[in-house]
């Protein structure tokens, strides 16, 4: 089981951010597309970015920000960022989603939900971003399980 601090609610278009290690809302911004599902991070990782390795949940319940659940991995969906600085050279950021759902609520992760996700993902930004977001594949919860493990804090 995952411990999964939701940070921005499913529907919304408002994005909050916060102090992921302490769970401080630090600010809220608006997106141009809702989030699709609710969005979090999982407690006690760090990704490549320096933050929680973050993750959509896929539930038929609502969940609030600022909520923690307990949830079971499904899969992970593939996501790189590339960004040019002033001189511009080209960075590629690792931003993986893991996908997970309650741990008692039956989900399946089919392809409407992955082409829901993708959209989302390339177009959330596009009211304030600049660098260029990538979908990679969708990869079964045995990788989920690996890049969660990688990105576990020591």
């Amino acid at each position: 089981m995952l411990k999964v601090f939701i940070e921005n609610e499913a529907n919304s278009k408002i994005k909050t951010i916060f102090d992921e290690k302490n769970f401080i809302q630090l600010d809220t911004m608006e997106v141009s597309r809702a989030y699709p599902f609710p969005y979090g991070f999982i407690v006690n990782t760090t990704s490549y970015d320096g933050d929680n390795v973050d993750c959509f949940v896929l539930t038929k319940r609502e969940l609030k920000k600022g909520e923690f659940v307990e949830c079971e991995v499904i899969g992970l969906m593939e996501q790189f960022e590339f960004s040019w600085d002033h001189d511009k050279s080209e960075t590629l950021e690792i931003d993986h989603n893991v996908i997970v759902k309650l741990k008692d609520e039956e989900i399946e992760f089919v392809d409407s939900q992955k082409s829901i996700l993708k959209d989302f993902v390339l177009n959330v930004f596009n009211n304030v971003r600049r660098n260029k977001t990538k979908v990679g594949d969708f990869l079964p919860k045995e990788e989920a399980l690996k890049y969660i493990e990688k990105n576990k804090d020591k």
